[in-house]
């Protein structure tokens, strides 16, 4: 990024900003935030849907050595409040709509800074155009009256990622004591398993810049000089519509992103040419393998896997050759990366035994849960570090991915894992969606619970039908012993299902 180069970086609706732009906004910004107290290793909180401010004040964080802190913007106030507090945020910048009035007084001492909602983000989401809160610096008249920051950062820039809670409650990920070679390790991983290296990259990502995922390959798109299209709110049909629009080679997706593009009717993805695609990097979530082999007879082998955790960044990858060879698989380890599956005793589980991924590299002695010691403890296993999730290596190297650790369900003294279940009713006719989840049972310990949302473009199944679909597909003991349906299941913006939430909704029912 340079102060004279005028090469669009990026677009969102209507709007767009060179690099040249990016670059100046940052550098003032850099310098109102630096008056405003925030200096190294201070933390700056970041409360906006993905928006051109976003990258200006991450940017500003890293020419002050200061630490990012991305905020998941559909917590409660309260929710917000306690990582605010915990991460020991100084200062924080917010879209106007997400200002409310609660928020402000739950902030403290903690300096607020209000960015304008754009249009095409109040468009998306169905918000109208509100007056910013009095008394609030507005970002863009604010950072116009400093200088620009002249200082050079001493290293990449830190951000202090929240977990997404979807099992558990937010846990902050730090990586700051990382030096700075293990940093590029993770980069170099990433540039090579999103295949971001090369010219001419036209990228789209529609996933939230507060999570890791999407944040890291948009800086890192950026990082390679290509061009970034942000889709405001994700939606299939205008998803590809920009792909065509803006000639797009790399896209950013998840499991959930390839359904919805599936249920289009025949009509419109007929419409749809994918020849400018090159690379389309999915994750966050297993992908079904029907799902997978639906997409590929579609867009053909440019389909990326990839295995990664907030933690440690990219673990596995593997493209569509090696998962039509290895059907189900998120392929191989990453270069430089040591997987190993733990038995329940903590020894090395034998090749196609399912047990705890964990992993090694040059990073993982380093990362660390902020102000969170026993849960950092926890994590450890030697001089690996545990991943949270089931899985086993075939004698090949290939990882398989069975479940969430927090997932597993004990039933009659038998492991069963949702995941599995879950990629059975991805196949069922009528199905769209499906979270999988244990219960309390007095006979069983735990009996398997299915909340279901129906695809509104089939024919609606029942109860009745989706048990006898799932009797031909697995074994009875993993059969749902109830079905309930939902209109829409919960999920993060990444697409990640908020299973905790239904579960704990059923559970209130029955109390």
């Amino acid at each position: 990024m340079t102060t004279d180069d005028q090469t669009p970086a990026l677009i969102s609706g209507e709007r767009s900003i060179s690099y040249a732009q990016l670059d100046l906004r940052a550098r003032r910004a850099a310098g109102a935030l630096r008056e405003f107290g925030l200096g190294a290793g201070d933390r700056l909180a970041l409360l906006m849907r993905n928006d051109f401010a976003y990258f200006e004040a991450m940017r500003a964080a890293t020419l002050l050595n200061a630490v990012s802190v991305p905020l998941n913007w559909h917590l409660t106030a309260g929710e917000l409040k306690r990582i605010l507090d915990h991460s020991g945020a100084l200062a924080m910048v917010a879209h106007s709509d997400l200002l409310s009035s609660e928020l402000l007084e739950a902030c403290g001492s903690l300096k607020p800074v209000c960015v304008a909602t754009p249009p095409e983000l109040r468009e998306a989401y169905g918000l109208p155009e509100n007056a910013p809160p009095e008394g609030i610096p507005l970002w863009r008249d604010w950072i116009r009256g400093y200088p620009p920051w002249t200082d050079e950062p001493a290293g990449p820039g830190d951000n202090l990622f929240y977990t997404s809670g979807t099992s558990g409650d937010p846990k902050g990920v730090s990586r700051i004591s990382a030096p700075p070679a293990a940093v590029a390790e993770v980069a170099r991983r990433s540039v090579r398993a999103w295949g971001l290296s090369g010219g001419g990259i036209r990228a789209l990502v529609t996933g939230p810049l507060y999570h890791s995922a999407p944040n890291a390959y948009a800086n890192l798109v950026l990082r390679t000089g290509g061009l970034l299209v942000m889709q405001p709110r994700f939606d299939a049909e205008e998803l590809l519509r920009l792909v065509v629009a803006h000639r797009i080679t790399h896209l950013y997706m998840t499991p959930t992103m390839f359904a919805r593009l599936l249920s289009l009717p025949r009509r419109i993805r007929s419409r749809f040419d994918p020849g400018s695609l090159r690379h389309v990097s999915h994750g966050a979530a297993p992908c079904p393998p029907e799902l997978k082999r639906r997409m590929l007879d579609w867009w053909g082998d440019v389909l990326v896997d990839y295995y990664a955790m907030t933690e440690t960044g990219i673990l596995t990858t593997c493209d569509s050759r090696q998962w039509r060879a290895h059907p189900g698989s998120v392929g191989k380890a990453a270069e430089g990366i040591d997987l190993r599956i733990a038995a329940a005793d903590g020894s090395q589980a034998p090749a196609g035994k399912t047990g705890e991924i964990c992993v090694r590299s040059s990073l993982t002695p380093y990362v660390s849960y902020h102000r969170a010691d026993d849960e950092t403890r926890r994590m450890r296993r030697g001089d690996y570090m545990a991943t949270g999730d089931l899985g086993y290596l075939a004698n090949d190297g290939y990882l398989y991915i069975t479940g969430r650790k927090t997932d597993m369900v004990i039933s009659g003294g038998v492991n069963i894992y949702p995941a599995e279940i879950e990629a059975a009713l991805a196949a069922c006719p009528g199905i769209g969606d499906s979270a999988v989840f244990g219960v309390p049972d007095p006979d069983f310990g735990e009996r398997l619970v299915a909340v279901l949302q129906r695809d509104d473009k089939a024919d609606s199944p029942d109860a009745k039908s989706v048990h006898e679909f799932l009797v031909q597909k697995l074994a009875r003991f993993k059969v749902p012993r109830e079905i309930h349906f939902h209109p829409e299941l919960p999920r993060e913006d990444t697409g990640k299902i908020r299973k905790r939430l239904l579960k704990a909704e059923y559970l209130r029912r029955l109390a």
